[in-house]
């Protein structure tokens, strides 16, 4: 057997296709941002079928930069952002409306609503999740509910949802399976996880009918093979994981206790809980870390919605930078923010503060406030984030790690890998292999047609690039931080 592996990652501001072989090497790639629609206020949106289509076009690319054909492909594996909404008709293979993006805030009302009913408990019990417009439930019921006869036709079965690996499995197989895997399911509000099963009181919580819903297979499954026409040959697709579940897998981190933490577009810590789904007092979410022969490894979450994306604002919004590599030497050149506090809350606040309404702001500033200081607030903001996180798994009972597995595109920052030692207080691994979400996706898929024998095999692959110990002094680390909460003292609306 041939062991390379294409790995789909789908983001939420790019996608993007790579090709690995066994031994975890890339050996090529390919990637496209993609446009974002914001309607309205707290609104985001994408193009389900600009998602697609490109998709399609980054395999080919990805394929050819790597000088190998599909048909010597073992098998292809998606990962995904979760939690984004696409509601679609089952016949045409094409969407209602806009898919509504996991940083949409429009079902916030609603949300409270529930919450003031008293069916958080309920839904925090069946999902390990908390009642936020983050997750796919609410988006469904806005769609059912404000797209012209979609609750009517999906009553009939004439429609199914999915997030985003649902939409690219069900093109990739032309229509013919309609599937999605433990870990996007376990992010709806709809799906048991301790059951693993869709949930029927949450299904008549949210009004949703079962017949949009797609079958739920494990994170390494077969999943059907891709259309024939589609890539010159069928290729099994084989595995399936949200992103921060397969950068989990991607990290290696299938011990009780070991935790990583990926920096994308949003910021997500994840703490590997082994058989246990252990409910969090401190606002974390209990999901789905991997399912892998039905047996279920759960996690422990914190998720940051902006991270990447404020320096994505920085350059695009504000422009003080044209280049997010520009960042590092900007950091460098003044050590720290000098007292300024970026709160990124321009989408709400995630863990552990989960306020929809909170709004950004930038706190601190003095007439000596240049762009380098702005922008090492930005970066910063992304540490202090993480700390709130890990001090939130701390009192869920976890043990403080020894060390925390960072991947995504912003630790390539030095500076930023550094600065998130320095103030967690904890020593910070970077990986050789920083696209770890592709490889778990990878990994998955290579698991399941024998590329791979065991998640041990998997684990003696991972290498570190380069470490990073502390170096802050505690009581200034403590004050930083004193700073910082603060700040977001003052963006916060509850």
């Amino acid at each position: 057997m041939n062991g390379y592996l294409l790995a789909i990652d789908q983001g939420t501001t790019s996608s993007r296709t790579i090709v690995f072989d066994a031994a975890g090497t890339i050996l090529g790639q390919a990637q496209k941002e993609f446009t974002q629609h914001y309607p309205a206020d707290g609104w985001v949106e994408h193009d389900a079928r600009e998602i697609w289509s490109d998709c399609l076009a980054l395999c080919h690319k990805a394929l050819e930069n790597a000088r190998i054909d599909a048909s010597q492909l073992a098998a292809i594996g998606i990962t995904n952002q979760r939690e984004t909404t696409v509601l679609w008709d089952r016949a045409t293979g094409t969407p209602l409306a806009p898919a509504i993006v996991w940083q949409d805030r429009r079902t916030a009302a609603l949300c409270q609503t529930l919450r003031e009913q008293g069916h958080e408990a309920l839904v925090q019990a069946r999902t390990g999740l908390l009642l936020d417009p983050y997750f796919s439930a609410t988006k469904l019921t806005w769609l059912l509910d404000n797209v012209d006869g979609a609750r009517e036709r999906a009553e009939r079965g004439e429609l199914a949802f999915g997030t985003i690996d649902s939409w690219l499995l069900w093109h990739l197989t032309g229509g013919r399976v309609h599937a999605t895997d433990a870990t996007n399911a376990s992010r709806t509000l709809l799906f048991n996880i301790h059951q693993q099963c869709w949930d029927e009181e949450l299904l008549r919580l949210f009004r949703i009918p079962s017949a949009l819903l797609p079958e739920v297979r494990d994170s390494a499954a077969d999943f059907g093979h891709t259309d024939a026409g589609l890539l010159g040959t069928a290729v099994p697709v084989a595995g399936i994981a949200g992103d921060q579940q397969a950068a989990l897998v991607g990290q290696a981190c299938f011990q009780p206790g070991m935790v990583k933490s990926t920096y994308g577009t949003g910021c997500f810590m994840v703490l590997n809980t082994g058989d246990k789904a252990v409910q969090s007092e401190n606002r974390l979410l209990t999901t789905v870390g991997y399912r892998l022969a039905g047996h279920t490894t759960y996690a422990l979450e914190g998720s940051i919605f902006v991270a990447g994306a404020a320096i994505q604002w920085l350059r695009d919004g504000l422009r003080l930078i044209s280049h997010a590599s520009e960042t590092e030497a900007l950091a460098r050149s003044v050590g720290n923010s000098k007292g300024v506090y970026m709160v990124p809350a321009f989408t709400g606040l995630g863990a552990p503060w989960w306020d929809p309404h909170a709004r950004g702001a930038l706190l601190g500033l003095t007439r000596d406030t240049g762009i380098a200081e702005v922008v090492t607030a930005g970066l910063e903001a992304v540490c202090y984030q993480t700390l709130d996180l890990l001090e939130a798994m701390v009192a869920d009972g976890a043990a403080r790690p020894t060390a925390l597995r960072v991947d995504g595109g912003m630790v390539v920052n030095n500076w930023l890998a550094q600065s998130l030692a320095d103030i967690l207080g904890v020593r910070v691994d970077r990986p050789v292999i920083t696209e770890t979400t592709a490889l778990g996706a990878a990994y998955l898929a290579g698991l399941q047609v024998g590329v791979y024998d065991s998640l041990e095999s998997i684990a003696g692959r991972w290498r570190c690039d380069r470490d990073f110990t502390p170096r802050l002094a505690e009581p200034e680390r403590r004050q930083r931080h004193a700073g910082w909460r603060e700040a977001v003292a003052r963006v916060c609306k509850r």
